[in-house]
């Protein structure tokens, strides 16, 4: 047997980046005609091996994403035909190779990514699972990724996204767009989810093998480009390009990390920053105030021009209590009443919190800081101990060291 001819390193290239750059948008043309998701990821699978032997020898053809799209179809019908378990009528069978279009009409791929992302954030699944089936379906992460960017097995984050798939389809939930008194909550979910998704990315650092930090960007962009009239979406996207523009400030030449107001301002990215508060005003001037919107004006206020402005912090943790009346919200409250001269009253609030807050590491920080400056070393101290013990990077391991051994000199 002849040994097949080895695909050209520029095909695979080729291949590689279509996939990058259009997954997402292939796979919810797919899961739009084949209401399925595990039979369009492998068919899109397919289709992209395919395109490596049959690009190679033909050479790229005029449309890519037409063609991976016509051959994915077809390659599902197969599927379909060969798969006992499906028990597809032959009558669906006639409407999906119907369906399939050719390739100049495949090129023309209507953009359903805005139904694929409400799907993959539907209320039905967990958080985990629908950060995890949107990171592998929309991002186009692999199962590998996502399970070390969380920490997880591999194996076990693939069963998750198996049981989630499963569930879509057992529970048949709809590929589609929310209708319009559905929409303020599901859009929120979905935002929960792509800050989620950033959070991860922020926490990992440069140790994550993909940056979810871009991954979430990226999925804002996506939803300001498909409805660009969200308010809510410019602030979340705000708010991540705040704390983006600051990036390269976060950490010291000492390993530790560097609250905002401490952080050298020659190294903050001026041009983000100025991206981030046009789409801030842009949302605010919309007059559909939402939380996104509140913590975005909280980031702008940490970047003001000398200080951060601490009593417009606070009025606006007093406002974004009334959208989210969360222990966390209210344990920024407390920092915020703190550094704005109220140091009393922060601490009271602090103990309110204190009992459910405390297998949460920033809570533990936040007392240390207060307390230290109340005067209270050995309760600072205290605190100190655990937030180090629960610090989630050796950055703030650093810099939580570095302020308890302030304490004591």
């Amino acid at each position: 047997m002849t040994p097949a001819a080895p695909v050209p390193v520029a095909i695979t290239k080729a291949v590689a980046e279509v996939m990058r750059k259009d997954r997402g948008r292939l796979m919810a043309a797919l899961v739009s005609r084949l209401r399925d998701f595990q039979l369009a990821e492998d068919a899109l699978q397919d289709a992209a091996i395919s395109a490596l032997s049959h690009w190679g020898r033909a050479g790229l053809p005029t449309s890519p994403q037409g063609w991976l799209l016509k051959v994915a179809m077809r390659k599902a019908i197969d599927r379909l035909r060969n798969s006992a378990r499906e028990a597809r009528k032959s009558a669906d069978l006639t409407l999906l190779a119907g369906d399939e279009a050719d390739e100049s009409e495949a090129a023309m791929i209507p953009d359903e990514r805005l139904a694929l992302i409400f799907t993959c954030c539907h209320p039905a699944l967990e958080p985990k699972s629908q950060v995890a089936l949107t990171l592998r379906t929309v991002c186009g992460l692999t199962t590998s990724e996502i399970a070390r960017a969380f920490l997880d097995h591999e194996p076990a984050m693939g069963q998750r996204l198996s049981r989630a798939k499963a569930k879509i389809a057992a529970a048949g939930i709809p590929f589609r767009v929310p209708d319009p008194e559905a929409w303020d909550e599901r859009l929120h979910a979905v935002l929960s989810v792509i800050y989620l998704i950033y959070n991860a990315g922020y926490t990992a650092g440069p140790m994550a093998p993909r940056d979810l930090c871009d991954e979430a960007t990226y999925l804002a962009r996506v939803l300001i480009t498909l409805r660009p009239d969200q308010a809510e979406v410019e602030g979340c996207l705000a708010l991540m390009l705040f704390s983006l523009g600051r990036k390269a400030a976060r950490v010291d030449k000492g390993g530790a990390s560097v609250p905002p107001q401490d952080q050298d301002r020659s190294l903050w990215n001026r041009d983000m920053l100025a991206q981030a508060d046009g789409l801030l005003r842009t949302a605010l001037a919309r007059q559909h105030l939402g939380p996104h919107q509140i913590k975005a004006a909280i980031a702008a206020c940490h970047v003001m021009p000398a200080t951060p402005d601490w009593p417009q912090i606070r009025a606006l943790y007093d406002t974004l209590l009334q959208f989210e009346p969360t222990d966390v919200v209210r344990l920024n409250l407390c920092v915020a009443m703190a550094e704005a001269g109220d140091l009393s009253g922060g601490l009271a609030l602090l103990a309110t919190v204190a009992a459910a807050l405390d297998g949460y590491q920033p809570f533990h920080a936040a007392h240390a800081a207060l307390a230290g400056k109340a005067g209270l070393t050995e309760t600072a101290l205290g605190a100190y101990a655990r937030a180090i013990a629960m610090a989630a990077n050796p950055q703030d391991v650093v810099f939580l060291t570095a302020r308890r051994a302030a304490l004591l000199s």
